[in-house]
């Protein structure tokens, strides 16, 4: 049997004026500016601040309300960047998507401005008023000159000139929007068509119900990854990132001068390790907002010569390469399954990675103990039974369906540990992730048996000599995935030395295929929990 090593065993702003009053330095004529504003009001239509939820009822009314209340003027830093039309947009699309707060527009560092990706033009609000302002309007006739050569001089001719090409821009990027819309409903046509001919996608079968949703309908899952806690939770988990880290330092054989693709990189933490382990170029895929940190930090580590990050689903990019020798992703749910990310590496891996390459991890399984917490039980279960005098019992239809991610204690196992299920990420399709099996728990104690309890273990094996593996279960150092716990309604006895025999089938869930559903048959009786 081969051998592992285990990573773990045990300033302050200027004030804008009021847009109603210009300065006597102010290029911009009084009456044309409060002519503008009353045809700004007249319109109505709200706008939602950049950097809260309040809706405004103009654009005058907005920079109003966030010069007054976020203590940022953004006439100050169009002029100051000397934004055009392309800058102005971008701009305004970074603040909604990025949602970054208003004192980083002030404290901008020298250099590229961080709104410099052509991404930045795709915009975040459909019909936003500030998108549909011109900025020359915004800053008064000084927005011109902006835009010119300091010897040029400004003419009227040339300001409407200008202004009817920065028109001319707004339409043409409008024109862009519809465009890429029409070619996504013209994707959607043709997946619609595949599935119906049950078309041969791949050699995991077919896309999975994962790859087949909307951009919109996953936006939810990608936006809880978009804020730094989460990611701070994973790199403070150090039987995770140690594991990867010692993974790929310990066998740079396999990483030296190797194209690697990170899928669902976050902050680039495993793109990074490959690059020190020897990698010759680390592709780094995210669709979260967490991404745009993650270019900061490649910089920051003078790693950009070799790490290319690009935002976006798998599913829906082009990574401008034919093949990859290595695809890293730390893809692993609760439960190992939960979230279905593994679709999407399944679906790198066969459309991307080259013969002979290989999946990092490679080859992983789930385990079931049972556990004998009667107060536990109690405390989550046999507490609906009598409510302050009340039964409120038929609680237990929507509390026991649910299962609980949470740290067992160790001291509450009551058997031996069973593997139902082993995938090598190498080899498994997609339709082996859904899949039913027989389990036999060896009792070790004469008690009440009050849950099924879920883990994992993680192997990084293949061509590697030093081989690293992780586990999550109760009997070594705890990891942020800690365990999935199946409570029973009704404990059932049992005893030191018997076999507790069931089976278990797990699927996912049609309405919510990042979610799962788990069913045991044990002693006759049948429970269905769901993992969301």
């Amino acid at each position: 049997m081969a051998e592992y090593t285990d990573a773990h065993g045990d300033g302050a702003p200027e004030d804008m004026p009021e847009l109603s009053d210009c300065d006597d330095d102010d290029d911009m004529d009084n009456n044309e500016e409060e002519q503008w504003m009353e045809e700004e009001e007249e319109d109505g239509q709200p706008v939602t601040c950049l950097f809260c939820e309040r809706l405004l009822s103009s654009v005058p009314a907005t920079l109003q309300h966030c010069t007054s209340e976020h203590q940022v003027n953004l006439v100050d830093v169009i002029r100051n960047h000397r934004l055009d039309d392309y800058g102005y947009i971008k701009m305004i699309n970074f603040i909604r998507s990025t949602k970054c707060k208003a004192s980083c527009l002030m404290e901008l560092p020298e250099g590229p401005l961080p709104w410099e990706s052509e991404d930045f033009l795709r915009p975040v609000l459909q019909d936003d008023p500030l998108l549909q302002t011109d900025p020359e309007e915004l800053c008064g006739d000084e927005g011109s000159s902006l835009l010119t050569s300091p010897s040029s001089g400004v003419e009227p001719h040339n300001a409407l000139l200008h202004k009817a090409k920065a028109a001319e821009e707004r339409a043409r990027l409008s024109e862009e929007a519809l465009a890429r819309a029409m070619d996504d409903l013209h994707k959607l046509k043709l997946l619609a068509q595949g599935l119906v001919l049950n078309a041969e996608t791949s050699r995991s079968g077919n896309l999975g119900t994962v790859a087949e949703l909307r951009e919109d309908e996953d936006e939810a899952y990608f936006s809880s990854y978009g804020h730094y806690s989460i990611h701070e939770e994973m790199l403070k988990d150090k039987v995770r990132t140690e594991s990867y880290r010692d993974f790929m330092y310990r066998n740079p054989e396999v990483f030296r001068d190797k194209v690697v693709l990170d899928v669902g990189c976050g902050t680039g933490i495993l793109s990074m390790f490959a690059a020190r382990a020897g990698a010759k170029k680390v592709i780094a895929v995210d669709q979260s907002e967490i991404i745009y940190q993650a270019m900061d930090i490649v910089r920051s580590n003078q790693l950009e010569d070799k790490i290319t990050l690009i935002k976006g689903r798998i599913e829906d990019i082009s990574l401008r390469v034919e093949k990859v020798d290595i695809i890293i992703s730390e893809w692993m749910g609760y439960f190992l399954l939960f979230e279905s990310m593994l679709d999407s590496v399944l679906y790198a891996r066969d459309l991307y990675l080259a013969d002979g390459g290989s999946v990092y991890p490679d080859l992983c399984n789930i385990s079931l103990v049972a556990v004998g917490d009667t107060q536990k039980h109690q405390d989550r279960i046999a507490f609906w039974d009598d409510v302050y005098g009340f039964n409120m019992a038929c609680m237990k239809k929507a509390v026991v369906p649910e299962a609980v991610v949470e740290v067992v204690k160790a001291d509450t196992l009551i058997s031996e540990p069973t593997v139902i299920q082993t995938f090598d990420c190498n080899s498994v399709c997609l339709s082996e992730l859904e899949f039913v099996s027989d389990f036999c728990l060896k009792i070790t104690n004469t008690t009440d048996c009050t849950a099924i309890v879920g883990y994992f273990d993680i192997f990084f094996d293949k061509g590697c000599s030093n081989k690293v593996m992780f586990s999550t279960g109760s009997q070594v150092t705890k990891t942020h995935w800690k365990q999935t716990v199946f409570l029973l309604e009704k404990p059932v006895s049992v005893q030191a030395g018997e076999e507790l025999r069931g089976k278990i089938t797990v699927r996912k869930n049609k309405k919510d295929p990042r979610s799962l559903l788990v069913t045991f048959d044990l002693r006759d009786r049948k429970q269905t929990y769901s993992l969301q």
